[in-house]
C-alpha cells in the first residue's frame, strides 16, 4: 500500500470519528489522538512522523466536509501543548473562500464558531441558550492564567532612573 493510499483511507476514518466527537458539546481531541484512533480503527500503522502526514489527511476532511456543506470537522482538532489548531486550519478558510489570516486569535475564535456549528450540525446535547463558540478549553485555561498574574512593574535604577535588565544591575552606570 501506497502512503497515498493510506491517507485517503485514514481521512475516510478520520471523518466519522469527528461527526461522533462532534455530538458531545465542547469536544476536542488533540492530532496524536485523532491518529492513533484512524490507525487503530483502519489497521494500517506507519512510523512516519505525525506532522508529516496528518495534515494531508485533515486537508482531505477539509475538502470532504465542505463538499458535504458540513461545518468544518477539522475545528475539532486541536494541539495537545495549547488547545490551539494548527497552522493548516488557513485551508478552511481558502476552502470556504474567506481571506487568509495570519492572525492567531482570528484563526482560533473562527474555529470555535466553526467547533460550535459542528456541534449544533451533528446533535450534541446543547445548553438551553444554544450554546457558545468556545476556544479549546486548555488554551481558554492558558488565557485566563495570564488574566489572573499581575503584571509586575519595571525595576528602575535609582542612580540614572533607566529601566533594569531582568539581571537586576544597571547597564548604564553598573549599579
Amino acid at each position: 500500500m501506497t502512503a497515498a493510499e493510506a491517507r485517503e483511507i485514514w481521512a475516510r476514518e478520520a471523518y466519522p470519528v469527528l461527526v461522533g466527537l462532534a455530538r458531545t458539546y465542547h469536544a476536542v481531541i488533540t492530532y496524536k489522538e485523532l491518529a492513533e484512533k484512524i490507525q487503530e480503527s483502519t489497521g494500517i500503522r506507519t512510523r512516519t512522523l505525525l506532522h508529516n502526514w496528518i495534515g494531508t489527511v485533515l486537508s482531505m476532511v477539509v475538502h470532504e466536509s465542505h463538499r458535504r456543506g458540513d461545518p468544518p470537522l477539522t475545528a475539532l482538532v486541536v494541539h495537545t501543548d495549547d488547545g490551539m489548531v494548527g497552522a493548516g486550519y488557513k485551508e478552511v478558510l481558502e476552502v470556504a473562500g474567506e481571506p487568509p489570516s495570519d492572525d492567531v486569535l482570528a484563526r482560533e475564535l473562527h474555529a470555535a464558531r466553526s467547533r460550535l456549528a459542528c456541534y449544533r450540525r451533528f446533535g450534541a446535547i446543547m445548553p438551553p441558550d444554544g450554546g457558545v463558540p468556545a476556544l479549546a478549553p486548555r488554551h481558554q485555561a492558558a488565557i485566563e492564567r495570564q488574566r489572573v498574574r499581575p503584571e509586575k512593574p519595571a525595576q528602575i535604577c535609582p542612580r540614572c532612573s533607566m529601566q533594569l535588565p531582568s539581571t537586576g544591575a544597571c547597564d548604564s552606570c553598573d549599579q
